[in-house]
């Protein structure tokens, strides 16, 4: 239940943020916000992750739905145990519906956060817990997940196996 919250949450917060940004700032307008580090620039994105498949909505709206459907399908079905499974789930499964909102609603993604110390994409919060979400869900993978192939032997397991020799 606190994972649904927390998603709640994050879902509203990412989706006032982005209504904050479209009635506030002109479209391309840029103002300060972290000086040196980050602006907030009113961008519509049209694509996903680096402007890719630009123009291609339907295809991007599909492919969000899909991968919210198959994460809430594996949650279901328990492949995501425990706080860093379940987090890094909600964290995906938050960002992927986020931006299907924008998609749906708009047309296109409303991204906002532009880096001012390098040339990088412009994003906002659902890109931003899609990213943390899915390093999250390597780590887990990686290292937590439990995996019925790898079951430690003792070293004296083979004592009790018959043998060849006489």
């Amino acid at each position: 239940m606190i994972y649904a919250i927390l998603a709640l949450v994050l879902l509203v917060a990412d989706q006032v943020v982005k209504y904050l940004v479209r009635t506030s700032i002109d479209l391309g307008q840029s103002v300060p916000f972290i000086p040196h580090l980050l602006d907030l620039t009113f961008v519509r994105n049209t694509g996903a992750a680096f402007s890719i498949l630009q123009e291609h909505t339907w295809v991007l709206i599909l492919i969000s739905a899909l991968v919210v459907v198959l994460v809430a399908v594996f949650v279901r079905r328990g492949f995501f145990r425990g706080w860093l499974g379940l987090t890094a789930a909600m964290l995906v499964m938050c960002g992927g519906v986020g931006n299907l909102i924008d998609r749906v609603q708009l047309g296109y993604v409303t991204d906002m956060f532009q880096t001012t110390f390098m040339d990088f994409a412009v994003f906002n919060l659902a890109d931003c817990y899609i990213t943390v979400g899915v390093v999250l869900l390597f780590v887990y993978i990686l290292f937590f997940y439990p995996d019925a192939h790898h079951k430690e032997v003792a070293p004296d397991a083979d004592r009790d196996l018959p043998s060849d020799r006489p």
